[in-house]
């Protein structure tokens, strides 16, 4: 793994090289010690498992790409799945494919109405489209290993352009309403439409959604959504995003973290405000991008940390770490990317510095990283694939834990 740090951008770099002021980033070059840690292996055999959760009775349900939610109850993968929605997805092709069953999240009354929700990959209903991303509602079965597969409530579609940059995680916030994560629609550099998707407000795409579950109509808007009744639609939160694959609210500050998947040369984190533009496709992290020097960063707000295509290629958002376990953790915010390396950021003042995690135990082979998840302690899991897409049973489940 290499160890070179992270550009962190400052203020005075940023406008030597776009011209222009962009909301302040308060990151730095500085790296912090590496911490150690051990995979504990908890399951294996899974088909590229992409997300997961933990119901309140501590069953973890594991969306595999494919289309199945295994549970794992006791560190035992059961064999009967949760949930098989392989017939609803658009045939997925393996090797690279981001389409699938992308995301899982629980109501936060699943303990009394058993409601959950996905978001999956399905054939699109419109002409011109690769395929349609759906979030669709679920409910558990009186059989709490099982769910009622004819309950689906389907709340949303979006149709999608191309095959990749999905986004695809769901969460829950702490206000109650349910956050989506959805990327620009792919090709490469936001190609549709006059300015891209991502600085469109008048599409779903290249956003983080925030929408209310408890109503009688499909969805409902908060009215504290940032662009209701200003001609955009009101469904979006944040702007200016790429692929935030993966996202997550720290338990204590509420804040909310995303991880923006790059382009050519960089990947970002960012720490979400109401109403933010993130900046894609006008720059790529802190970058210029299109254009490639002196693009107008007005209001756009930085990433607090950003590394470049030599430490890695797709950004995987984790979990600010809040469990009792790995005391080393506390206060940082876990991630990696998809290629292997794990990493964490840690706040020091008004900056942000970042240190490697390095892993014992790790598998023989590329071990590419799809998700963090946290269970009801806040300990933290990961979700891992030895193939570059589901076209193998080689995903697996591991637990951080103490060397």
């Amino acid at each position: 793994m290499k160890n070179s740090g992270f550009i962190f951008a400052a203020l005075i770099v940023l406008l030597a090289a776009c011209g222009g002021p962009a909301k302040k980033s308060n990151s730095e070059r500085n790296l912090a010690a590496d911490i150690s840690l051990k995979l504990e292996n908890i399951a294996e055999g899974l088909h590229s498992p992409v997300a997961a959760t933990f119901s309140p009775e501590g069953l973890m349900l594991v969306c595999e790409q494919t289309g199945q939610i295994r549970v794992l109850e006791n560190n035992k993968l059961i064999d009967k799945p949760f949930l098989n929605l392989e017939s609803k997805l658009v045939k997925i092709s393996g090797a690279y494919d981001e389409r699938g069953l992308l995301g899982i999240a629980l109501h936060p009354d699943y303990a009394i109405n058993k409601k959950f929700y996905v978001y999956y990959s399905a054939p699109s209903t419109e002409k011109g489209f690769d395929h349609q991303s759906v979030i669709a509602e679920y409910k558990v079965s009186t059989d709490p290993m099982l769910a009622d597969a004819a309950s689906e409530r389907i709340l949303l579609t979006i149709q999608q352009p191309e095959s990749n940059h999905n986004g695809g995680d769901l969460k829950f916030g702490p206000d109650g309403y349910l956050y989506i994560g959805v990327g620009d629609g792919g090709g490469a550099g936001d190609r549709h439409g006059e300015k891209g998707n991502g600085q469109n407000l008048n599409t779903l795409l290249g956003k983080i959604l925030r929408i209310d579950v408890n109503t009688d109509q499909s969805y409902g808007i908060p009215n504290d959504n940032p662009f209701v009744g200003k001609g955009a639609k009101p469904e979006i939160w944040a702007y200016g995003l790429r692929n935030p694959w993966r996202f997550s609210f720290d338990k204590n500050s509420r804040q909310l973290f995303v991880a923006d998947v790059g382009q050519n040369k960089f990947e970002e984190v960012n720490i979400i405000e109401k109403g933010g533009n993130y900046g894609w496709k006008i720059m790529e992290a802190s970058h210029c991008f299109d254009p490639e020097e002196n693009c107008k960063t007005e209001g756009l707000i930085l990433p607090i940390a950003e590394y470049e295509h030599e430490e890695g290629i797709s950004i995987t958002g984790g979990f600010v770490y809040r469990g009792k376990e790995l005391t080393r953790l506390t206060d940082k915010y876990i991630f990696a990317d998809w290629t292997g390396p794990v990493f964490y950021l840690e706040k020091k003042g008004e900056s942000w510095i970042r240190g490697t995690v390095s892993l014992a135990a790790k598998p023989s082979g590329d071990l590419k990283i799809l998700s963090f998840v946290q269970d009801n302690n806040a300990e933290l899991y990961v979700l891992t694939n030895q193939e570059v897409g589901p076209k193998d049973i080689k995903g697996a489940v591991y637990k951080l834990i103490n060397p």
